[in-house]
């Protein structure tokens, strides 16, 4: 499936493409394979081993930043916007990556020892060294999906989850392995705030009005996708 490149394979993957009604201006940014070596690296620096489904992911593209958008009459509107980040750039989450301000609370301060885990949610990632954060898509601002391991470090690619950090700071659990999350990824096609129908508050009105608009061009994707194969890095 690889062989024609990175860029062909992904689009053998993604559910839309401007052949779809109503559907323009589909933009995939094509990025080689990482090397093993790069992968490699990343462990080492981090004492974290990657899962293996995040390792195929990154040996058939070093990341991938999607967006596309609708025709309505004569304006354009901009829709979807899909992303995760290179292996360079997962980097783990730490007091500057969320705070710039002067003063502001460390994330120590944001712990809630109050909150246990439960038979319907796990256990929360912890700001500190209990867990370690890496960030894998920066929502488009709205929140960050992360890659977490939950024992801390050295951290083993069986202790991890994908987790979602609103811009509230709170946690929201997604899946357990990162092609789980994909697929989330895929069956939402990057529509804004998508991860919020995984919180308690849900998306924004505004939100919901640019869902409506998508499932008008596009009816039947959501009765077809994602494929139902677990095998999606297989290379």
């Amino acid at each position: 499936m690889w062989e024609s490149g990175p860029s062909a394979a992904l689009q053998t993957l993604f559910p839309l493409s401007e052949s779809s009604p109503g559907v323009t201006e589909v933009t995939i940014v094509e990025k080689a394979p990482a090397e093993r070596h790069m992968i490699s690296s990343w462990e080492q620096k981090n004492n974290c081993v990657l899962p293996e489904d995040v390792k195929n992911f990154y040996l058939m593209t070093n990341g991938f930043h999607m967006t596309w958008s609708v025709k309505l009459d004569e304006h354009t509107i901009p829709l979807g916007n899909m992303a995760i980040n290179s292996i360079t750039k997962l980097t783990q989450l730490n007091q500057s990556s969320m705070y710039s301000l002067p003063n502001a609370p460390t994330l120590a301060d944001l712990e809630d020892d109050a909150e246990e885990a439960n038979e319907d949610q796990p256990e929360k990632p912890h700001f500190d060294s209990r867990s370690v954060l890496f960030e894998l898509d920066p929502c488009n601002g709205n929140g960050k999906v992360c890659l977490v391991y939950k024992k801390g470090k050295p951290a083993l690619a069986k202790d991890t989850e994908i987790w979602f950090l609103d811009r509230a700071l709170y946690w929201h659990f997604l899946t357990d392995t990162f092609t789980a999350y994909y697929r989330l990824l895929l069956t939402h096609l990057g529509l804004p705030q998508w991860q919020y129908a995984f919180t308690n508050y849900g998306i924004s009105p505004q939100a919901k009005v640019l869902y409506g608009i998508s499932f008008l061009f596009d009816q039947t994707h959501f009765l077809t996708f994602p494929p139902k194969s677990d095998n999606l890095w297989i290379l």
